[in-house]
């Protein structure tokens, strides 16, 4: 039990005790105390007026003379306008470095949420395309929050569906059967989704050229993009897909094979990996089954072209296709037919979906459907919700080649960090292989780190020049001071420098040290936090402000050369014990520490 858990409890003691009333610990505020003010931790002490009856600095008085009696740890307090600043003991802050120093996963909960499993679906690709900037951005979080929620005790399983079916794929179908004469990726030396999406790409270019041409001939936008010829085959080439066409299914395995073997690269790269992968193509019959089900029940409905429509207009919403008057399903389908296949085998108590906030709308209504089906486990779904990322220069397209490509990305940032490196003197004296290393490190840390210690919600700008800058909130700042902690613990070693199994608590503390051994203490939580907002840069920015404190007391006390050999052992253990959190805290962002930088 840390010290603030062990106050609220005594808090409600105290309630009872001095006013004869019983609270629930949920009122109970504890906040850390202002720097301006003496002390460590600060109760608000306004919710309890009520019941003593009495002026704030009175019943703040009594509460914190009950809580110094009972609690040994509690040194003094002071009242400042009705709120309790309590003063904790330097034998508390030592004992939990103790604590904490013998502790392999501090910080992880690995009991009250351990009998319930969560799913988390991330990155979704389509196979018409090579991944890009925004799905970085969604497998970052995705993985790193699947992270955070096993650390925070969870069974956590990791999904991806990837989306192998619909108009969009036979997009890129149709244009390769047209103008790739048979070229594959060992003919071209292209990664198979780069040329599959170059395929996209030029179907999009050439249905544009159609279009034009039809509106010259006087017909309106609207029309041209209806009649046009390419758009026209590649709907049949769907309807031929879905009615099992023996030359289109072949195709279709070839070169979404392509687009596997591609992305099994990306993202080996990129540091994320999946438990359980699903196929759209797999699951949209079975949602197919339970739309014509619905129009069965009367839960949904047809139009006179045969389409069936769900009416949510009483919920707010409007009326949603799932099926299309030519029988072929859309997102939606597939959708039905996913979760369903995932509840019956997995039995999650949560499923979280990791998409883009331009989603917002399918989500509400992937919830309606479901429950209008009979599926009440649709309260069990969650969107977690991301904004949009951008470069510098804008938006981008896929269709029309203007995505920033993530395995050029990954190659840019790699470059950037070898750039920068050798230019501040960081790779000298290492051998071509570790140079590699450091670089892959330190290139990865900085891009998901940039990204990551944004808020999933807020849309983002990503410059990867700012963000492999080795000052300020970077990845390779928090790298170069955990380097910098280990090169330290080296130096202590080649001393012949033996490092005790506790700290004595008997050394006094300065006012540095104990600011560092609190922000130590907040790592549980802050990885609770974490998890019940899904957010990674509560992580992000944990660790930023750690390094801040660390620098500073690096800067400002000599740790080797302390005299004192006490003094010297609660430095060096503080140091190793900062490292060890570090790297939990970028772990659970899926980014690597270098031993050396």
């Amino acid at each position: 039990m840390n010290i603030e858990q062990h106050i609220k409890i005594t808090v409600v003691k105290a309630v009872k005790t001095l006013y004869n009333q019983d609270i629930n610990s949920d009122i109970i505020q504890i906040q850390k105390t202002r720097k301006e003010f003496t002390g460590d931790l600060t109760l608000v002490v306004f919710p309890f007026l009520r019941l003593s009856r009495k002026s704030p600095d009175i019943t703040c008085n009594e509460i914190g003379s009950f809580l110094k009696e009972e609690i040994d740890d509690i040194f003094d307090f002071n009242v400042i306008k009705g709120f309790l600043n309590l003063v904790i003991s330097p034998r508390y802050w030592l004992s939990f470095l103790n604590f904490a120093y013998s502790t392999p996963d501090f910080g992880f909960i690995d009991s009250e949420n351990s009998s319930k499993t969560v799913m988390i679906e991330y990155s979704s690709p389509n196979t018409n395309k090579p991944l890009h900037l925004g799905h970085i951005r969604n497998n970052l979080i995705g993985y790193s929050v699947a992270s955070i929620l096993k650390a925070n005790g969870y069974k956590v399983i990791k999904t991806n569906l990837v989306n192998d079916r619909g108009i969009h794929i036979c997009k890129s179908m149709l244009a390769w059967l047209k103008w790739g004469n048979g070229i594959t990726p060992e003919k071209s030396g292209v990664k198979g989704d780069h040329l599959v999406g170059d395929y996209y790409v030029k179907f999009d270019q050439e249905y544009k050229k159609q279009i034009q041409e039809l509106e010259e001939k006087g017909m309106s936008k609207e029309e041209a993009e209806k009649n046009a010829p390419l758009i026209n085959e590649a709907q049949e080439m769907l309807r031929k897909w879905e009615a099992k066409d023996p030359e289109i299914i072949e195709l279709w395995k070839k070169m979404n094979q392509w687009v596997y073997e591609g992305f099994d690269v990306t993202y080996k790269t990129l540091g994320v990996d999946f438990d359980k992968i699903y196929y759209e193509s797999q699951t949209y019959l079975l949602g197919k089954s339970h739309v014509l089900k619905g129009l069965e029940d009367g839960v949904l409905f047809q139009k006179e072209d045969g389409s069936v429509w769900a009416d949510l207009t009483g919920d707010g919403l409007d009326q949603k296709l799932l099926l299309r008057s030519d029988g072929t399903s859309v997102y939606m389908t597939q959708d039905i037919g996913t979760a369903e296949q995932r509840f019956n085998q997995y039995h999650m108590d949560q499923m979280i979906y990791v998409v883009g906030n331009e989603q917002n709308y399918h989500f509400q209504v992937l919830k309606l459907v479901l429950d209008k089906l009979g599926f009440h486990w649709s309260k069990k779904i969650k969107h977690l919700s991301y904004g949009m990322v951008e470069l510098p220069n804008g938006k981008m397209k896929s269709r029309e080649g203007t995505v920033v490509d993530a395995d050029d990305l990954m190659e840019e940032m790699f470059q950037t960090a070898r750039d920068m490196s050798e230019e501040l003197g960081k790779l000298e004296g290492l051998s071509e292989e570790e140079k590699n290393d450091i670089v892959n490190i330190i290139g990865l840390g900085a891009l998901k780190y940039f990204i990551l210690k944004v808020d999933p919600k807020k849309n983002m700008t990503f410059n990867p020049a700012e963000s492999i800058d080795f000052n300020g909130n970077t990845g390779p700042f928090i790298q170069y001071a955990y380097a910098r902690i280990q090169s330290l613990m080296r130096k202590a070693e080649e001393m012949d420098l033996i490092l005790p199994e506790t700290v004595k608590n008997t050394i006094t503390i300065n006012e540095k040290e104990r600011e560092l051994i609190k922000l130590v203490d907040d790592f549980p939580g802050v990885i609770r936090e974490a998890g019940n907002a899904l957010s990674p840069a509560l992580i992000a920015n944990y660790a930023y402000e750690l390094v801040k404190e660390y620098n500073q007391f690096y800067h400002d006390f000599s740790i080797l050369k302390e005299e004192d050999t006490d003094i010297r052992n609660l430095r060096l253990i503080l140091s190793k014990v900062i490292g060890q959190t570090l790297f939990a805290a970028m772990k659970l962002m899926g980014i690597n520490m270098p031993e050396r930088m």
